[in-house]
């Protein structure tokens, strides 16, 4: 059954305490304010599974990564409403105009940055400036599915920037689509990370390596295609990590 957002808030306000995060996390997946669309993934997307793995708490402050059209923005900010905070950075003009224009995302916050994020002519890639978020004391840093958008310097700097943003002992998670280890890149798999590569630029950055998932694992995946493709959109595989700045 769906319930009104106010009532999902009152909800979210009668939840224990910090870190029972399942009645929090569930009260915002029905909330009667997300799109049909939204609520079609969750099946696919696992998200209390998901951030209960990242170690989600409701008194954090949270800075999520690419916001896109806002699917965990929703989840996540009304969560946080009352004890946390939750800040979005980068790509962020979609999820200002559509989401946080809606009532209850008053308190989420759009971190400006000098990033100037941009794919030159040509390029299957994004890249982006250097830059600083102009925050620190983070407890958690998330981004879903947007690692495999940029070079390897450019993802340097997103890295860099969110281990400069975290407290010690702050938690960053991370989730792309699957591609098989050291496989060049190809048309086909150009919206793919490889795991390990992506373990091994995190450590180069000085992140700790906490753990992995397989919440997203789809063994009928054969990582052969585009993700776009019929065959596989909505059910690719992928990978689930969690880093920690020391």
């Amino acid at each position: 059954m769906r319930v009104s957002f106010l009532f999902a808030l009152l909800i979210l306000a009668g939840a224990a305490s910090a870190g029972e995060i399942d009645a929090k996390v569930e009260a915002a997946l029905a909330a009667e304010s997300r799109p049909e669309a939204d609520v079609e993934r969750d099946r696919n997307r696992k998200p209390l599974e998901t951030l209960k793995f990242f170690g989600l708490e409701d008194d954090m402050t949270v800075l999520e990564l690419f916001p896109g059209g806002g699917w965990y923005t929703r989840v996540l900010a009304p969560v946080l409403a009352e004890n946390g905070k939750l800040y979005v950075a980068l790509g962020t003009g979609t999820v200002s105009e559509r989401v946080l224009t809606e009532p209850g995302f008053e308190k989420v916050q759009v971190v400006e940055t000098t990033a100037n994020v941009r794919r030159p002519e040509g390029s299957p890639n994004y890249v982006l400036d250097d830059f600083e978020f102009g925050k620190s004391g983070v407890d958690m840093v998330v981004t879903f599915r947007n690692l495999h958008s940029f070079d390897k310097e450019s993802r340097d700097r997103i890295n860099r920037a969110v281990f400069d943003v975290l407290k010690p002992g702050g938690l960053y998670g991370v989730i792309d689509h699957t591609k098989r280890h050291m496989e060049p890149e190809t048309p086909e798999n150009r919206r793919r990370m490889d795991p390990v590569l992506v373990i091994k630029e995190m450590l180069d950055m000085g992140f700790e390596f906490v753990d992995y998932s397989d919440l997203h694992y789809r063994p009928d995946d054969e990582l052969r295609y585009e993700v776009g493709r019929r065959t596989v959109t909505g059910n690719t595989d992928r990978f689930t990590l969690l880093f920690r700045k020391p």
